[in-house]
C-alpha cells in the first residue's frame, strides 16, 4: 500500500487546528469481516464516489451507507440538531454550515473537519456564447456573464441555492462581484437591482446540481450554459452526451472553491473517520478520484492531469454573516416563481433649462450604463423589463413606456434622451404627479405589480402644483409607491426628502455630494 499522507484536519472554534499524524494512524488501517457501519449525509453530486465505496469497505473494514441531500438541506439538518441520526457529513463545503453553527443560540463549534479534494464553481457556456463572452479578450467577468443574461442572449441552469451548494456558492460569487467593495459580502451589499438581470437568464428549475446538469443536457436547444463545479462539466464534456463540449469560463472577479470536507459527527467514531480520511487523501485513491470524477487532489504527491492545471483565480471571500446568506437566498428568483416584470420604475427627468450641457449629457451617461451602451454592467435594464420614461419642465413633454424585447427598444429610450428639447420652467410636483398617475395605471392592468418613481431635478419648483398639493392628491389615490428623488444641482434638498419621506419606503439620493448620477440611478432600481 502507498505511503499515506499526512493529513490536515481542523477544529473551528477554541480548540484551533488539530494535525492528525501517521503515528495516530498506526494500527487503524485494515479490512474486517464484520464492517464498522458508518451512516453519513453527503452532497449529491457525491453520487459518483460510489464505485470507491466498495474498494474503502475492502481496504479499511469501514462501510458507508450513505444519504445524499442538496448540501445546503444537509447543512440546515445538522444545524438544526438533526444529525444524530448520522456519524458523517460530507459536503461540498462546510462554509454554510459554520456560518449555522455559530447563529445557533449558544453557538456550536464546527465538527472535526478534513478536505478530501477541490472543485471551483464555474460557467459552462455553447461555443456560441463562449465566442461572445471572450470577444474583446480571454479574461470574463461575473459582470460580462450578467449582462449578457440581462439581454436575453444567456439562459443557463443551476442548483438552487436554497438547497444546493454549487448554487449557493455560485450566488455568492455573482453577488461579491456585483457589489464591487472587494470584500467579503455583508448585508448591505446584497442589492436585489444588481442581480435581476443575472436572473432573468436563469431557466432551470433543479434543486441541485446533479438535476441541473441532467436538465441542461435534456434541453440542448433551450439552454446554453450550466453553472456547477468544474469536475461535474469536465466529466459531461467527456462522456458523449453533448452535441458540442461546452467552454469552462472562470470569471475573473472571482470564483468560489468547494473543498469536500469530511465532517465527524460521533465523536465515537473517530477511528473510523481517522480510517476513511486516510484511505480517502492516500495518493492511489486521489489518483482515481482525479481520473474518475475530475475533482483536484489534495495530497500534494498527486501531479494533476493536464485538464486540471489551470488556475481558478481569484477565491473569493465566503460571507462571515449568516444574514448575508438569509438575504441572498430570499431575493432568489427561481423561474416560473417571480415574474420580473412585476416591478415597475416611472422615471421622472427634469428638461428645464438648467440642464442643458453638461448636466444632461451626465444623464444621458448614466442611461447609457443602464442601457448596455458604456459596456457590461450588473444594473443594465434587462429582457422583458417595462418602464416609462417622461421629461418635463414647466409641463410634461414627452411620455413613453418601453418594454426591453431588443437593442432597438434600448436605442429608442436613447434617442428620446438626445432630444435637444428643453423648456423654460421646472414644474416639479405636476410632473411626479403625472408619474404616480402613470404608476397607478400600471397596478390597475396587473394588480400587484410593485411601482416606484425616481425623480431627477436639478432646480426648484417653479410652476404647476406645489408640494403640499401634490402629497395631498397623493392621500386622496391611495399608495401606489415609494418615491426616490435624486438631487442634482441646486435642488432643495429638504423639500424633496421631505416629500419622500412621506411615500412608502421613499428617499431621498443625493448626487450632489459624493453619489455620481449613474450611481444615483442604480440605488433606485433596488429592492423596492
Amino acid at each position: 500500500m502507498p505511503e499515506r499522507p499526512v493529513m490536515i484536519c481542523r477544529w473551528r472554534g477554541a480548540l484551533g487546528a488539530v494535525v492528525v499524524s501517521l503515528g495516530m494512524l498506526a494500527g487503524c488501517t485494515g479490512p474486517s469481516d464484520d464492517p464498522v457501519r458508518l451512516r453519513v449525509v453527503a452532497s449529491s453530486e457525491l453520487a459518483d464516489m460510489r464505485p470507491l465505496l466498495a474498494d474503502l469497505r475492502k481496504d479499511t473494514g469501514v462501510q458507508l451507507d450513505v444519504d445524499y441531500r442538496g448540501t445546503v438541506d444537509a447543512s440546515d439538518a445538522i444545524a438544526e440538531g438533526n444529525h444524530d441520526r448520522f456519524d458523517l457529513a460530507w459536503l461540498s463545503s462546510d462554509h454554510y454550515l459554520e456560518l449555522r453553527l455559530r447563529g445557533r443560540k449558544p453557538s456550536a463549534p464546527l465538527p472535526l473537519s478534513t478536505t478530501i479534494m477541490t472543485s471551483p464553481v464555474v460557467v459552462g457556456v455553447t461555443p456560441d456564447i463562449a465566442g461572445k463572452l471572450t470577444a474583446h479578450g480571454p479574461d470574463v467577468t461575473w459582470a460580462q456573464i450578467a449582462d449578457l443574461a440581462a439581454s436575453g442572449e444567456f439562459r443557463f441552469a443551476m442548483g438552487d441555492p436554497r438547497h444546493s451548494g454549487s448554487g449557493l456558492a455560485a450566488l455568492v460569487g455573482v453577488a461579491t462581484a456585483a457589489a464591487e467593495t472587494g470584500r467579503a459580502l455583508r448585508p448591505e451589499d446584497v442589492r436585489c437591482d444588481r442581480l435581476s438581470g443575472f436572473w432573468t437568464g436563469h431557466k432551470g428549475l433543479s434543486d441541485n446540481a446533479a438535476d441541473a446538469e441532467r436538465e441542461f443536457v435534456a434541453s440542448p436547444d433551450g439552454l446554453n450554459g450550466l453553472i456547477t463545479y468544474e469536475s461535474a462539466l469536465l466529466t459531461l464534456n467527456a462522456n458523449g452526451k453533448l452535441k458540442q463540449p461546452l467552454r469552462l469560463i472562470y470569471p475573473t472577479d472571482g470564483i468560489v472553491l468547494a473543498d469536500y470536507p469530511m465532517l465527524l459527527l460521533n465523536d465515537r467514531q473517530r477511528a473510523a473517520y481517522d480510517k476513511v480520511v486516510a484511505w480517502l487523501r492516500g495518493e492511489e485513491t486521489q489518483r482515481r478520484i482525479m481520473n474518475d470524477t475530475s475533482r483536484r487532489p489534495v495530497n500534494p504527491a498527486v501531479g494533476r492531469t493536464d485538464r486540471l492545471t489551470r488556475s481558478i483565480g481569484n477565491a473569493l471571500f465566503y460571507p462571515d454573516d449568516i444574514n448575508v446568506i438569509v438575504k441572498l437566498q430570499n431575493n432568489f428568483r427561481a423561474p416560473g416563481n417571480t415574474d420580473p416584470t412585476r416591478r415597475y420604475v416611472v422615471f421622472v427627468l427634469d428638461y428645464s433649462g438648467s440642464m442643458r450641457g453638461l448636466r444632461i449629457e451626465a444623464l444621458r451617461a448614466a442611461f447609457a450604463e443602464l442601457t448596455g451602451a458604456s459596456g457590461s454592467s450588473f444594473v443594465r435594464f434587462y429582457q422583458g423589463e417595462r418602464f416609462t420614461v417622461l421629461r418635463f419642465a414647466g409641463t410634461v413633454l414627452e411620455q413613453r413606456e418601453f418594454t426591453v424585447g431588443s437593442e432597438q427598444d434600448l436605442a429608442a429610450l436613447r434617442d428620446m434622451l438626445a432630444t435637444e428639447k428643453f423648456g423654460d420652467s421646472t414644474a416639479i410636483w405636476s410632473a411626479v404627479d403625472a408619474g404616480y398617475e402613470a404608476g397607478a395605471k400600471v397596478q390597475a392592468e396587473r394588480p400587484g405589480t410593485q411601482v416606484a418613481v425616481v425623480l431627477m431635478t436639478d432646480g426648484l419648483n417653479n410652476a404647476g402644483i406645489g408640494a403640499d398639493e401634490f402629497l395631498a392628491g397623493q392621500r386622496r389615490r391611495g399608495p401606489v409607491g415609494p418615491l426616490f428623488p435624486i438631487r442634482f444641482g441646486d435642488a432643495d434638498a429638504t423639500e424633496l426628502s421631505t416629500v419622500a419621506g412621506q411615500t412608502p419606503g421613499g428617499r431621498m439620493i443625493d448626487a450632489t455630494t459624493g453619489s455620481s448620477l449613474a450611481n444615483a440611478f442604480k440605488e433606485t432600481r433596488g429592492c423596492f
